[in-house]
């Protein structure tokens, strides 16, 4: 079944699409993007990769995923040197991502199972005087940055809602036999 998703991306990746019929992300695009966040961003990317990897066949050739929007009203806003890909795919190809879970992985943060694992992951933190980003950078609370990392599954389980069920999506490639419009 098709679907309509919308991509925020330089105007290089069109170029690149018009060129080679493909576009994959790789960790230099990345960290062009990210800058000086660069690192901290792509642990959690890493971790992402792996994990998502074993639910969908990720090609040999790739590095990262691509973002999406499943709404033209989600999409991010144009910037200089960008394009919005209005693209036409197979919705099995698409990855979801909880907008707010994916927010709590870049925060390095805890996503709790429920209201209850919530409050006894609070007390942890407070019992030992952190919080999960200092925890999870430290080398101090090995535990607690393992509850942590073990926590982002939830990111893949939809019965676990923060706040509301919002969502990205992420995909392997772009191809240009998928684009259906470009606003630039």
């Amino acid at each position: 079944m098709k679907t309509t998703i919308w991509s925020k991306q330089h105007i290089n990746v069109l170029n690149t699409l018009n060129e080679k019929g493909r576009y994959i992300a790789k960790k230099d695009y990345i960290v062009s993007d990210l800058e000086e966040h660069a690192e901290l961003v792509l642990e959690t990317y890493d971790w992402y990769v792996n994990q998502v990897s074993k639910k969908h066949k990720k090609p040999e050739d790739v590095s990262y995923p691509i973002w999406c929007s499943f709404s033209q009203e989600a999409t991010m806003l144009l910037s200089e040197n960008t394009v919005i890909l209005e693209l036409e795919v197979d919705r099995e190809i698409i990855m979801p991502v909880n907008i707010n879970k994916w927010g709590i992985i870049l925060n390095y943060g805890y996503i709790p199972e429920n209201d209850q694992d919530d409050l006894r992951h609070k007390q942890i933190l407070e019992d030992y005087r952190t919080n999960d980003a200092k925890a999870y950078m430290s080398l101090f609370y090995p535990e607690i940055k393992r509850e942590i990392v073990s926590s982002w599954d939830r990111l893949f389980d939809d019965n676990i809602i923060i706040n509301n069920d919002a969502a990205y999506g992420t995909l392997w490639e772009l191809k240009k036999e998928w684009l259906v419009k470009v606003t630039k």
